[in-house]
């Protein structure tokens, strides 16, 4: 019984150790600590010959799933639940094919097995057609940014490198503690571990502490920047506002942003899926549209960059899978980014990175066939799960001064590497347009607001933010926030984005980490395969 006392107390210290990070600013360090609970957990129920360590592992990768991201159940109780335990279930998975491997690997093998495994499969993540990378271990500085400048470098995968390295050495010496190794070490060796230990800790630290000095933000010319957030509750602006009123109050925060400026060149911001519906066969005849061109000619420098929820007809014969029944024919749906002038013109981006349920069909040629036939069954008017379409990648929106933008919408400030596609097309500077108010005043909205920091190290790359009710901001190309509107709350912001036109070398070699650990993975699990199917004297 005290055994399994400990065991749990080694389970929920691992879970608030390693979901701190998300919750508290400036907590990052405590991820490269947060996993020797469990390795400690680990060790000990192995000596002791316990079975079904899997409950404990599973329960600790629960935990810090839902004390992290509980709050996605206030958007959705089932896709919440399922989140978390879907999420933990993977993490569990890998904890258990390490254990295996401690059965047939000896030294450090299984534990450098681990980390790769681990690093492996966060960057699968990032490309499943099922993807939650919410608590990929590299987000945990996304709010202690000035540790990981070197993410310009190495992206956010880097950061689960030096996380699962100070994690694995620290545990090493300690074991070695334990098991009265350390005291047979010779002077040489100890120092050696010593000296190893403070610059896997402080190496990366001091190199991001010189970085951080020593940066000077590049600006190769700039663009104003008025970003205006309406404030609208999303559960209710569909119903309960006109879209004439919507666009009032967005308009309104412009006009009194802009009183006494001159006529110099500025971009307008405005948030995710601000209006619909916009058909793309006639954009000219979208209500906001229409609104936005008579305030535009009031002001025919400024261009204004906004959501829409844009919609393209097809007939039967010609219909995508994605689509689904309208009318007499058939209808196709996409989350969009619109930049608009005064002169008429609209350029549309067309979001990629699609939340799995709410927006994407994933694997749609089992789903979308099962969905229909249920709509079938149970005679219903639409499909039961969306079925936004995504364009094939980032690509820029460019102001009329040939300015080139990327624009991330919503969740696609979440994918490191993918964003990368949008300075690799061109784009000068980042702006981000979301609406994060699904989830109400819980961590999701500030969390998901510190990946974007991370974004402008990676990319250098200034960002403006716009969220329907916040947080709004404006960052600087360390990730530094220069400037932040309140959360729910009707504000306009004024700021200034620097353009860039210089690769950091995230962006030109791009996630160099994750593909060395997943080939490392690889060869590794190719060892543990033959061991396996080998009798253990073979293998040895």
């Amino acid at each position: 019984m005290r055994n399994k006392l400990l065991l749990w107390i080694f389970v929920l210290l691992f879970a608030v150790l390693m979901s701190l990070p998300w919750l508290v600013p400036h907590l990052g360090v405590l991820a490269l600590v947060g996993f020797i609970p469990l390795l400690l957990a680990d060790d000990f129920a192995t000596q002791l010959k316990m079975k079904r360590f899997w409950v404990y592992s599973y329960a600790a990768f629960v935990l810090w799933n839902a004390f992290t991201t509980f709050w996605v159940c206030n958007a959705t109780i089932a896709g919440g639940i399922f989140a978390v335990l879907a999420n933990a279930l993977q993490m569990s998975l890998i904890w258990g094919l390490f254990r295996v491997s401690r059965k047939r690997m000896s030294g450090v093998l299984p534990y450098i097995f681990l980390a790769v495994m681990w690093i492996a499969w966060e960057r699968f993540y990032y490309s499943a057609d099922i993807s939650w990378p919410w608590l990929v271990l590299g987000n945990a500085f996304a709010r202690t940014t000035h540790l990981v400048q070197w993410y310009s470098v190495t992206g956010t995968l880097g950061g689960s490198l030096w996380i699962w390295a100070v994690n694995l050495a620290i545990f090493g010496i300690l074991s070695a503690l334990s098991d009265g190794l350390a005291y047979r070490w010779n002077p040489v060796a100890r120092s050696s571990a010593f000296i190893g230990l403070i610059l896997v800790l402080f190496g990366p630290i001091a190199v991001s502490n010189v970085m951080y000095k020593h940066y000077s933000p590049v600006s190769e010319g700039t663009v104003d920047v008025v970003i205006g957030q309406p404030n609208l509750d999303p559960y209710h602006k569909f119903g309960s506002y006109t879209q004439a009123q919507q666009d009032s109050v967005l308009l309104g925060l412009y006009d009194k942003a802009l009183e006494g400026r001159g006529n110099e060149h500025l971009l307008l911001l405005a948030p995710e899926t601000f209006t619909s519906p916009m058909f793309l066969d006639r954009v000219g005849d979208n209500a906001t549209m229409q609104n936005f061109h008579e305030f535009l000619g009031r002001h025919s420098n400024a261009e204004i960059l906004f959501g829409a929820s844009t919609y393209e007809f097809y007939d039967a014969r010609s219909a995508p899978l994605l689509s689904y029944p309208y009318g007499d024919g058939y209808l196709t749906s996409y989350n969009s980014a619109v930049l608009a002038d005064s002169e008429g013109n609209a350029q549309i981006y067309h979001k990629s990175r699609l939340v799995v349920g709410t927006e994407k069909t994933p694997y749609p040629k089992v789903f979308v066939p099962l969905d229909n036939w249920l709509c079938k069954v149970f005679k219903l008017n639409g499909p039961l799960i969306a079925r936004c379409i995504g364009q094939d990648g980032p690509s820029t929106l460019v102001m009329r001064d040939s300015t080139a933008l990327g624009c991330a919408v919503c969740y696609e400030s979440v994918y490191p590497e993918f964003c990368t596609g949008y300075v690799k097309a061109g784009a000068q500077a980042m702006t981000v347009i979301t609406n994060d108010a699904w989830w109400g005043n819980t961590p999701g909205f500030r969390q998901h607001l510190s990946y974007s920091r991370l974004r402008a190290i990676e990319l250098r790359r200034d960002i403006a933010r716009c969220g329907n009710t916040g947080i709004s901001c404006f960052i600087d190309q360390r990730g530094d926030i220069v400037e932040q509107g309140p959360w729910w709350e009707e504000c306009a912001l004024q700021g200034t984005l620097n353009l860039s036109s210089r690769i950091s070398p995230f962006v030109r070699f791009g996630d160099i980490v994750g593909r060395v650990c997943t080939l490392a993975f690889l060869l590794l699990l190719a060892m543990l395969a033959v061991r396996l199917f080998l009798p253990k004297s073979a293998s040895r």
